[in-house]
């Protein structure tokens, strides 16, 4: 039995409230600080299961059994509908240790406040009407403010018609609102216009030029760099930079190139009283000093600024003139054929077959300022003029066809790469009629011209086409051997890249069996189901008539 809790001398203390026992037993004191084992526990769950109540047991407390009746607690008057609802609807501990809630009170409270709740949900669906627009606005602030109105009103009814609800919209809604009522930004395929214009694929540059290309690069990044830190660029130091980044010997002949091919890159001038800082070039010498090129509105902090933007500009620039060379001496090289073929340079996109192009000629520089200095004899003819009358006959002769020699060198013309003639294949031909040989020229530079002018994407047709009677046989294989009618389409992709003998990706077999299916669609369809696409194959069809009609159709677009 438990011990009443006494104290000091002897007196009973009072009891505190405790949990009542569960299962309806009479609650038993003094057994609060005794642990109940397992046992008890579920034993008491298992009573007192049928008399529990909505709320929990743990929560309640009892007083003595001598204390008086709990005093009722305070009921608070009905609400406002009207009103906001307070800040908790929770029931307070108190309000239930003084004797729980009121019955018949508790209901109405509630269908009060859900029908207030219901009321403020309906004005928040309510869409709210558009501020009009005020009289005193300016003409074009009102035609935006009506376009913005116009715009917000298309939003709800696309909202209204999708089942959207009135919740907050995402937050680019604001911003793509703004964006469309300024109508200023262009869209992206304009503004990233730049990008586009490269190099068509296939016209390929010779080596030389290639490494042309390269040093204009580096020569543009060191003078970049030095012009945006206002230093005089002088060729001493755009040399070592150059050849410390290509590891190439650069010359100024190679500046006279770069001017050659883009003269307005850059200003060059011969200037002296240049800082040298112990370059072993004196300070009173002329240097050769290189100034960009930039246009009035690349200004920075009110100085000429060479951005990196602009560097790239100037980059693609000067492979478009290089590649416009050599476009030059190709159509010198079509002119040499026979019979001439004529293609426009805006259509070319590979150079003709027989075009060498590492044999395209050297650019002759351009002629680049020299330091006034007048008293320096530089030729034969210098000399001769000036030593006129000190020398003896035998040594004016000798200089004077010295100086005839160079003057004819220097009249040469560049030598263009020319096709070989026809005269020399005379011979093998001997009995054939000439009209039958210029139908096979003609025919000839009619499938080059083709060849010249063909679209990438063509040639990737093309090359598709050509792979396709081969895969057919594979296609076939794998639907014998998987005894289905339909695979799905990535199964199929990868079934055939671990069979063709090509290694392909997967999304390239998926173009080629979308191609099977559009030249043969009654023997391979592609259909869409749910969520998945399933590719059909018909096995009774001849394969030998499918090969034979793929190569057909492969010639034909060759032929084009």
């Amino acid at each position: 039995p438990p011990v009443p809790r006494e104290d000091k001398d002897g007196a009973p203390l009072p009891a505190s409230p405790r949990t009542p026992a569960r299962g309806g037993a009479p609650a038993v004191l003094g057994l609060a600080g005794r642990k109940r084992s397992r046992r008890e526990m579920e034993a008491e769950e298992l009573a007192g299961a049928g008399e529990r109540s909505g709320k929990s047991a743990r929560k309640r407390l009892e007083l003595q059994r001598d204390a008086g009746p709990p005093a009722a607690a305070a009921v608070p008057p009905p609400l406002d509908p009207a009103e906001p609802p307070p800040a908790s609807r929770t029931r307070s501990p108190g309000r239930e240790q003084a004797g729980g809630t009121v019955p018949g009170k508790a209901p109405r409270l509630e269908r009060e406040d859900l029908a207030m709740l219901q009321s403020r949900l309906q004005r928040m669906k309510t869409p709210s009407q558009l501020p009009p627009i005020p009289a005193e606005a300016s003409a074009e602030l009102r035609s935006r403010l009506e376009r913005l109105q116009g715009l917000e009103l298309r939003l709800r009814a696309k909202a209204a018609g999708s089942g959207a609800g009135p919740g907050p919209q995402p937050h680019g809604t604001a911003g793509t609102v703004a964006e469309a009522a300024g109508g200023e930004k262009l869209p992206a395929y304009q503004r990233f216009h730049t990008l586009a214009q490269d190099v068509p694929p296939g016209l390929t540059l010779p080596y030389k030029y290639k490494v042309l290309a390269e040093m204009f690069r580096s020569v543009d990044t060191i003078a970049g760099m030095l012009f945006n830190r206002a230093e005089t660029i002088t060729f001493a130091k755009v040399k070592q930079g150059v050849q410390d980044m290509m590891r190439k010997q650069f010359e100024e002949r190679h500046v006279g190139q770069i001017k050659a091919v883009y003269p307005t890159s850059y200003r060059l001038r011969q200037e002296k009283n240049v800082p040298t800082f112990g370059n072993g070039v004196k300070k009173s010498d002329y240097q050769l000093t290189l100034e960009p090129v930039l246009g009035e509105d690349e200004e920075v902090c009110g100085r000429p600024h060479l951005s990196a933007s602009r560097l790239l500009e100037r980059r693609k620039e000067f492979n478009r003139s290089l590649v416009n060379i050599v476009k030059q001496h190709h159509a010198a090289f079509l002119a040499t054929l026979s019979p001439p073929m004529v293609v426009p340079e805006d259509k070319l996109t590979r150079w003709h077959p027989r075009f060498n192009v590492d044999e395209v000629p050297d650019i002759s520089p351009a002629e680049l300022p020299r330091p006034p200095q007048e008293d320096r004899i530089t030729t034969a003819q210098e000399v001769l003029s000036t030593a006129q009358g000190m020398m003896t006959p035998k040594m004016e002769k000798a200089l004077a066809n010295l100086a005839l020699r160079t003057a004819e060198a220097g009249a040469g013309e560049p030598v263009v790469s020319k096709a070989p003639s026809p005269a020399s294949t005379s011979s093998a031909l001997k009995g054939v009629s000439q009209a039958l040989l210029e139908r096979i020229r003609a025919k000839e530079a009619q499938k080059l011209q083709a060849l010249m002018t063909r679209d990438p994407r063509q040639e990737e047709r093309l090359a598709m086409l050509g792979r396709l009677p081969a895969m057919a046989r594979v296609l076939r294989n794998i639907f014998v051997a998987e005894k289905k009618q339909a695979l799905t389409l990535e199964v199929a992709c990868a079934r055939m890249a671990d069979s063709y003998p090509t290694q392909m990706t997967a999304g390239e077999m998926e173009k080629h069996l979308r191609l099977f299916a559009e030249l043969l669609p009654d023997w391979v369809g592609i259909h869409a189901i749910r969520t998945d696409t399933y590719i059909k194959l018909d096995k009774h069809k001849d394969l030998g008539l499918i090969v034979e009609g793929l190569t057909k159709a492969a010639k034909e677009a060759e032929a084009l």
